[in-house]
């Protein structure tokens, strides 16, 4: 008999649950490759996987041996397919927008008009989304499926403390929420206790950071109860670094554990943060999660700490500690006295007890806990919302910073060489007066995956309101967007080229007293003959955004962006068979 590997936190031996998610996914025809495995420290593996067709489509994965890291990385990737994180960010082309469903089969729309629909949330949520009563139907359409030509799209939640269905919007949860409190496993209470536990563990850390709190040291007699996690620890400290393994339940509350990592060298820091009803899982993920992607010498990249509480507790920066941990942490988190008293807790118990066990938690807190669960897939998946708790997001960003504004401009970017010169100064008003910061590549504001070695591929949007100007030939609009462009120093060496010859042509024809015949033959050997005409031919007008291409919403061209549509129409066809499926049994019922 083959040995099977069981190890805390989970329902199922590794053996069996990375066999059967790899069948699963080959039964979709979604084929992974790992693509890259890490082991810098005894009982700290790291792997990245990917979808062979669209690399875009990848997630990465931790554990104390190579088998518990691949489990993780496939887990994740099920949490991503199932709640259409992969595709999030993306428009999803006219044949999705114009399906039966867009999202999922139980999505619901509701018509664009003047006033919220009062099926959507309920008082208390509008409450605590909107307190001001400022956003609109037209605030929340979701990026996905166009500008809002559908409506408002939300999806059933039910909330655990009486299992009343809520529909949230779309828009929000993506706005909002982004991958937190999503989660795959074995059975639905090992999914959901991972996807609680991410939830406090971001919440605990953020309060931490940004309060400047400082924690209590882990005696060594506790950490010598846990010896794969007593190695991994031992090892980094031979390396020269300095580690501050902490409580962070802040008196016993939370299940949350805290690691930070001190490089002498430099002067930096580095906190890892992890959770789980286990003291153990909580240790171990903290550790893992503190080196997962990272050798042992790529650990210099961090900042120093930071004396400055508003640039701490600032929103940008506790987003940066959400998005890769390299934020800055404030020296009272170093203090020598703690805040708070160790608590040597643990609620160790079977998933379903300790699902129960945060989710009291949680509602001791005052706050609810929302759950919509995903099958389709063949792996129990859900995501999790505890409004108050689990945002990443500010509510503003619902108003102000909407990741649907891009949606009003895709088109028009889409169709850059068809339209008339009304056209092309809406568009250059509308990304004036935008939201976008001018460095924003313009593929992430349109929702677009680039592909490589094109134009599209490093645009910014910058760069574009200089392609605009030339085109409706304000030259002096475009003179300003070119030196930005030069400034930015973010284009190769050939487009560094093309900047400055425009830049130069630009002073020439904008000064009475120079003509281009004086400077034209230089102008060639700086620039060369083939730069001089192409620039010559933009300012005139007869070379109009050159390096792009106009398919329009059809996306005619972009090959990487057909990919990831393949592969979200492999998922719609699973959530459509599974819906059938299901209308089936409660037919037959």
């Amino acid at each position: 008999m083959s040995n099977k590997t069981f190890i805390k936190g989970k329902d199922r031996d590794l053996e069996s649950s990375i066999e059967t998610m790899l069948a699963k996914l080959e039964a979709l025809d979604i084929h992974i490759e790992e693509v890259s495995w890490l082991n810098p420290v005894p009982h700290v593996y790291s792997v990245h996987i990917r979808d062979k067709e669209c690399p875009l489509i990848f997630t990465n994965g931790k554990g104390v041996c190579k088998k518990s890291a691949l489990a993780s990385a496939l887990g994740e990737f099920f949490e991503r397919m199932s709640c259409n994180y992969f595709f999030a960010d993306y428009y999803l082309g006219e044949e999705f927008s114009h399906a039966e469903f867009v999202h999922y089969p139980n999505e619901q729309w509701f018509a664009m008009t003047q006033q919220m629909p009062d099926e959507l949330l309920d008082e208390a949520l509008w409450d605590f989304y909107d307190p001001d009563g400022d956003l609109l139907p037209e605030n929340i359409f979701e990026l996905n499926s166009g500008s809002g030509e559908r409506g408002v799209c939300a999806l059933p939640f039910t909330r655990v403390r009486d299992e009343k269905e809520i529909l949230f919007p779309v828009n929000l949860i993506a706005n909002l929420y982004v991958s937190n409190g999503m989660a795959a496993g074995n059975t639905k209470a090992e999914a959901r206790v991972q996807a609680l536990s991410e939830i406090l563990e971001r919440y605990v850390k953020n309060k931490i950071i940004s309060e400047g709190l400082c924690l209590p040291e882990i005696p060594d007699t506790v950490i010598q109860r846990f010896p794969h996690a007593k190695k991994a620890i031992d090892k980094l400290k031979e390396h020269g670094y300095n580690l501050r393994v902490a409580d962070a339940s802040l008196g016993g509350v939370y299940p949350v554990i805290s690691v930070t990592l001190m490089n002498p060298n430099n002067g930096s820091v580095f906190a890892s943060f992890g959770a789980h009803p286990c003291f153990e899982v909580a240790l171990e993920r903290t550790v893992t999660e503190l080196l997962q992607g990272r050798g042992i010498d790529q650990l210099d990249s961090f900042s120093a700490p930071s004396f400055n509480m508003a640039e701490v507790s600032d929103t940008h920066n506790l987003i940066e500690h959400f998005i890769n941990s390299s934020g800055l942490i404030s020296y009272n988190f170093f203090k020598d006295k703690p805040n708070y008293e160790f608590v040597d807790w643990n609620h160790d118990a079977d998933t379903q007890s300790e699902f129960e066990y945060l989710s009291a938690l949680v509602h001791n807190k005052g706050r609810d806990i929302y759950i919509a669960d995903y099958e389709h897939l063949n792996v129990y998946a859900c995501r999790v919302i505890v409004p108050g708790m689990s945002e990443i997001y500010p509510i503003e960003d619902l108003e102000w910073s909407n990741n649907n504004e891009s949606s009003s401009v895709r088109e028009s970017i889409l169709s850059l060489k068809n339209l008339d010169e009304d056209e092309l100064r809406e568009l250059l008003d509308d990304l004036e007066y935008g939201s976008a910061p001018d460095t924003q590549k313009v593929s992430e504001l349109i929702g677009i995956v680039p592909d490589s070695n094109t134009l599209w591929e490093t645009l910014q949007i910058g760069e574009l309101k200089a392609m605009l100007c030339f085109a409706l030939k304000d030259y002096s609009g475009a003179q300003e967007w070119n030196s930005w462009s030069l400034l930015m120093e973010q284009t190769d060496e050939k487009r560094t080229r093309h900047h400055r010859c425009l830049a130069a042509l630009l002073e020439i024809l904008l000064d009475d007293d120079k003509g281009l015949d004086e400077y034209q033959d230089s102008l060639v050997l700086i620039y060369t003959t083939e730069s001089v005409r192409l620039c010559i031919d933009i300012i005139k007008g007869n070379e109009v955004f050159y390096g792009l291409h106009s398919p329009g919403l059809s996306l005619d061209g972009f090959r990487a962006h057909k990919k990831l549509l393949e592969s979200y129409a492999k998922v719609h066809k699973a959530k459509q068979k599974y819906h059938n499926q299901k209308g089936e049994l409660q037919t037959h019922e």
